[in-house]
């Protein structure tokens, strides 16, 4: 039973599978004849275990416990059986389930397990494996540009394969942990990559060598992974436990598990956790909390204080590892964005109407931002428009693509698309950016767009009735790889002048695309 709750992102499509969801749950109650469920427990093993783990405690799909329904308090879970949810694969029932069942099975859904498997430091340290062949090596044990390697994420048997940017030959293609999510990250020398799955198993992978160094599992339900910017420490933001676990990239031991509870006491998943280089932090906004975290890694992290400008006034000296700060907002935050100082989070909630700018110098909001239609922050890109910059987020319930400036966060233009979108791509050394338009009926097509007139100059349809989405650029911007999201897909290789196919590689429900020169230089038109 796949019933998406807070914002996809990239790999997390994984949960878009057909094999084990609501359908298949909801065509075994209606051969059950009766207004009540018959024996909900055998019937989520049978239908719905290998998307969200037998036990409950998510794989694919994320969680189906209380710990993680409880924003979804009171008729709202029957809600969304019955109308399904925006920009998901979760379907509206309301013609095909009885209400009495509709019922039932909420309230299955929100009954707690006897108990939570606790997954702390011992038992993170614990599920720890290296590779016992792995060799490092001195140089790449191939001939290409480091710099320009991008790596494809293949849903469909769980692998990655890596591409040589020049030549986009297949230099390896390896297994990763089940169910990829929230893209891969780089180290700053582009040397080594950390993949981060569902079921919050992190594997380090050594580029150069083409081999893996290890893996492991730092949550039970995870969101994202941050890299610090001197590469030495990995962030991995968890819905189960309600925890923010600090890896060493050196060997994966664990630095830290923080925790996450809000001034108040009340626990909350993480939602989301990037890093904001200039301050060396990590910066997490909390599903459950309206509140946002950041946490140092710096030797000298800096103080804070409603009125206190750390650029100004100096930093201070402590010797508590990775200091915390909290920041309560105004609403809870699903996905933010950065702007180029790192001084600003622009921030927004799936259930809102709008979004909100936080000063983190203050720690206090600043602006309120006009984003209507469920925002998808987390794909948001920037470029230069005239005397200043822009921020472009696609909506994931309307088919629109607002067009922020970031000196005034006033709108300056609402893109109409052919759909609800969910990823957008632009370069610094391109006139375009291209967005997709993932969700409804018109997910063949691919919308490429004028940064300066901001209109839509031509919309791809490069294979008609399969769903293309996630663009990512090589290296110098000449050439865009787009990904064909079917189980026997395929990356087009466009020419990002003529927006011409001019390379096809088949692979196996390929998702993201992710260049070691954008990732880690944060390119411009690059998401975080």
């Amino acid at each position: 039973m796949t019933l998406h709750i807070g914002f996809l992102d990239n790999t997390a499509m994984n949960s878009l599978t057909k094999t084990t969801t609501w359908g298949a749950a909801l065509s075994a109650l209606m051969l059950i004849g009766g207004p009540a469920l018959a024996d909900p427990e055998a019937l989520y093993q049978e239908n719905c275990a290998s998307c969200h783990g037998e036990n409950r405690l998510g794989g694919t799909g994320p969680a189906l416990i209380p710990e993680t329904l409880k924003r979804m308090r009171g008729p709202k879970v029957a809600h969304v059986i019955t109308e399904g949810r925006a920009a998901t694969q979760m379907p509206a029932f309301a013609e095909d389930i009885t209400p009495d069942q509709v019922t039932e099975l909420a309230a299955w859904l929100k009954t707690p397990l006897d108990e939570l498997p606790a997954w702390g430091e011992e038992q993170i340290n614990a599920s720890r494996e290296m590779n016992p062949d792995y060799v490092q090596v001195d140089a790449p044990v191939w001939s290409s540009d480091p710099m320009n390697i991008t790596l494809a994420v293949e849903t469909g048997d769980h692998h990655v394969s890596v591409l040589d940017g020049d030549t986009f030959e297949v230099l390896d293609r390896f297994p990763t942990p089940f169910a990829v999510h929230g893209g891969p990250k780089f180290d700053p020398k582009g040397r080594f990559v950390f993949i981060m799955s569902r079921d919050g198993w992190v594997q380090k992978y050594d580029i150069y060598a083409l081999k893996e160094v290890g893996r492991v599992r730092a949550g039970l339900n995870s969101r994202n992974i941050a890299m610090s910017s001197d590469g030495k420490w990995l962030a991995v933001a968890n819905y189960l436990p309600n925890t923010l676990t600090i890896l060493s990239t050196e060997d994966l031991t664990v630095a830290t598990v923080r925790e996450v509870k809000g001034k108040d006491g009340t626990p909350s998943r993480v939602s989301a956790v990037y890093q904001a280089p200039p301050r060396e932090s990590f910066v997490l906004a909390l599903k459950d909390v309206p509140e946002i975290w950041e946490i140092f890694y710096g030797k000298n992290p800096p103080q804070f204080g409603f009125a206190h400008d750390w650029r100004t006034e100096g930093l201070a000296h402590t010797d508590i590892p990775f200091p915390l700060r909290k920041i309560t907002t105004p609403d809870y935050l699903d996905d933010f964005f950065f702007d180029q100082s790192y001084e600003y989070v622009m921030g927004a909630s799936r259930s809102g109407e709008g979004g909100q700018v936080i000063d983190l110098v203050i720690g206090q909001k600043v602006a309120d931002l006009d984003l209507p239609g469920m925002p998808h922050l987390g794909s948001g890109i920037t470029w230069k428009y005239g005397d200043t910059t822009v921020m472009a987020t696609p909506h994931l319930k309307d088919g629109t693509i607002s067009v922020i400036d970031m000196k005034t966060w006033e709108t300056v233009k609402r893109i109409q698309t052919m759909g609800p979108g969910f990823f957008m791509r632009s370069h610094e050394n391109s006139r375009y950016v291209w967005a997709d338009v993932f969700f409804g009926p018109n997910r063949d097509k691919m919308h490429v767009i004028d940064k300066e007139t901001l209109e839509i100059v031509k919309t791809l349809a490069p294979v008609p009735g399969a769903t293309v989405a996630h663009v990512e650029f090589t290296k110098d911007g000449k050439y865009a790889l787009v990904s064909v999201w079917e189980d026997d897909g395929e990356v087009l290789v466009y020419d990002a002048k003529t927006l011409e196919i001019v390379k096809r590689l088949p692979m196996r429900k390929p998702s993201g695309k992710y260049n070691v020169w954008n990732k880690i230089t944060f390119s411009e038109g690059t998401s975080h």
